[in-house]
């Protein structure tokens, strides 16, 4: 994480660029929260940046609740035909990329590259390696307009930015529902019985809600101090691209809170189109201005 600082920065400066060159208001989705991540995931897995759009539509697909399940399906076939393809690229001619990597590493430990597995990683990864993070880009903006102390503080002291970045990622919870559990004995959890068979779905935004494992847990405290959030899961499942999440969210904020300290929805609040209708909260579209 720390090798892809520099290039994060430059990523991120760029689309600022932008921003500040055009006209206001802007659609901060479009011109910053989604090219962001989407750009340091192509790059890291030596995907094509000119195919973003394709990925991004048949993701957002995927995590959508309007979707009917043909579309999900076509958007899963479409990933998989455009991975496999990319896959039998890089067998052929390695790169300096994650997959490449993984190829490489495949052939020395096994003779041969399990493409099975390394689809499940790339889908995995290119999926969900921007729109979470596009996301979380969205609603920290938002959140941190309406918290003027707390953004005034974390521009007055970068140290803040990092335990800005866990509380937010806390308060919003933007995957709320984790995987789902089978009770493979029975067992008693907060009073209640799960016999054994039973399905569990756990609801990671209600713990991160429990008060007591935080202290009001409903109010935004960027001094909470707090890692033991769930937003990324818990045990040897947590998501694996957590600690690119957090660079890319603080890199994001302080260079926004640096060079557009001002910057404020262009729309009210309420009038901004939320994603009630995704399995990943977020905003559609973003307007700003400063």
């Amino acid at each position: 994480m720390n090798a892809l600082k520099p290039r994060v920065q430059e990523i991120v400066d760029e689309h600022v660029d932008a921003m500040l060159a055009g006209p206001r208001p802007v659609d901060l989705v479009r011109a910053l929260s989604l090219p962001v991540p989407s750009l340091v995931i192509s790059e890291l897995l030596g995907v094509p940046y000119s195919d973003h759009e394709f990925f991004q539509t048949n993701s957002a697909t995927l995590v959508s609740h309007t979707a009917t399940p043909e579309e999900q399906r076509n958007a899963t076939v479409a990933l998989a035909v455009y991975l496999d393809k990319l896959l039998q690229d890089k067998e052929a001619d390695p790169a300096d990329d994650l997959l490449s990597r993984q190829i490489l590493r495949q052939r020395e430990d096994n003779g041969e590259v399990d493409r099975t597995d390394l689809m499940g990683l790339s889908f995995l990864l290119l999926s969900a390696g921007h729109e979470t993070t596009a996301n979380m880009i969205s609603l920290s903006v938002l959140k941190l307009a309406q918290e003027p102390a707390a953004r005034e503080a974390i521009r007055q002291d970068p140290a803040k930015t990092l335990p800005a970045v866990e509380e937010l990622l806390r308060y919003f919870t933007i995957a709320e529902q984790a995987v789902g559990r089978v009770a493979s004995e029975d067992l008693e959890l907060g009073g209640q019985v799960i016999p054994a068979g039973d399905g569990v779905v756990p609801l990671a935004h209600a713990a991160n809600r429990d008060p007591r494992a935080f202290t009001d847990p409903d109010a935004f405290d960027i001094d909470r101090g707090a890692r033991n959030h769930l937003t990324f899961g818990y045990g040897p499942h947590q998501c694996v691209g957590q600690n690119l999440a957090r660079l890319e969210l603080q890199i994001v904020l302080d260079t926004l809170l640096r060079r557009i300290p001002g910057i404020r929805p262009a729309v009210p609040v309420e009038e901004l189109p939320f994603k009630h209708d995704a399995i990943v909260y977020g905003i559609h579209e973003f307007p700003v201005t400063w």
